[in-house]
């Protein structure tokens, strides 16, 4: 019974951070358009798209939302995913990020490979909210190419955060050494291609990314094993698009969803990957 209230829980309260993630990521880029621009009316905008002091508004006309147009999901079903003000669609994207997003709080959870005890419900806290910065990041890179650093040096922070707190707690040092040399691995390899191709292979956003990235995996292999998935992940996914396209070689893909998508699978199911791949080679 307490395990189904608990998933109940994690359901409803991922679904209320997707919404957050919704707005933040329209927010933040509409903020991006104003840089440089001055006058009344660009304060006035700057304001109105305040993360914290601005209020629910329609990205089409402006319209200030009321509480029963911001239900996550319920909402839109009800509006038939139109803005109930000036009629605009409102696009599918609000719904499944809600939905994709209360379901990556509960996989979580049921997938969770460490105790919620101690130092390691302090890591699970601090999971659930790169979860929500995983889910914005992968919205904003699939909409705009990029992946803002409002977004990702606030990851970075909390990820140092994170092994530092979880360290002491334990009393193991293994626990910090070994997420840092998870992250010397994923930023100097992502570093180096950076430099190597003038940012034409790599974004500074994902060698950013990547120190999180490297701290999130805890240990070495782990690391190897998100480069690994994100390679598999973006080849499989790509090269549809690249089929697709008029553009051949030179159409844009963001690679963050795909490096994103293969840490949150390494850490849940990283032990048990290579686990297997072990018995695999070596029976």
């Amino acid at each position: 019974m307490m395990t189904v209230m608990i998933i109940v829980v994690l359901a409803v309260l991922g679904v209320i951070l997707g919404s957050f993630v919704n707005a933040l990521v329209w927010r933040l880029h509409e903020q991006a358009a104003l840089v440089g621009k001055k006058g009344k009316a660009t304060v006035e905008r700057r304001q109105a798209l305040s993360i914290t002091k601005g209020r629910s508004m329609c990205p089409h006309c402006g319209h200030e939302l009321a509480a029963k147009d911001l239900v996550p999901v319920a909402s839109w079903l009800w509006l038939r995913g139109k803005c109930r003000y000036c009629r605009t669609s409102i696009s599918w994207q609000y719904p499944l990020v809600e939905l994709v997003a209360g379901g990556l709080f509960v996989a979580s959870y049921l997938a969770w490979p460490l105790t919620f005890v101690g130092a390691d419900l302090f890591v699970f806290g601090c999971w659930l909210v790169f979860v929500v910065g995983f889910v914005a990041l992968t919205v904003y890179d699939l909409r705009w190419f990029t992946l803002p650093d409002r977004i990702v040096l606030p990851l970075v922070a909390l990820a140092a955060l994170q092994t530092c707190v979880a360290a002491l707690w334990r009393g193991n040092w293994a626990d910090l050494y070994a997420p840092l040399l998870g992250a010397v691995i994923i930023f100097g390899l992502f570093w180096t291609l950076y430099q190597v191709s003038g940012g034409r292979w790599i974004g500074g956003g994902d060698v950013k990314l990547a120190l999180v990235l490297g701290l999130l995996a805890g240990t070495p292999a782990r690391a190897f094993l998100v480069i690994f998935g994100a390679s598999l992940l973006g080849t499989c996914a790509g090269l549809p698009a690249l089929v697709r396209s008029k553009r051949g070689l030179h159409t844009r893909i963001p690679f963050g969803p795909y490096l994103l998508l293969a840490t949150y699978l390494t850490v849940l199911y990283g032990a048990q990957i290579i686990s297997w791949y072990r018995n695999l080679i070596l029976p």
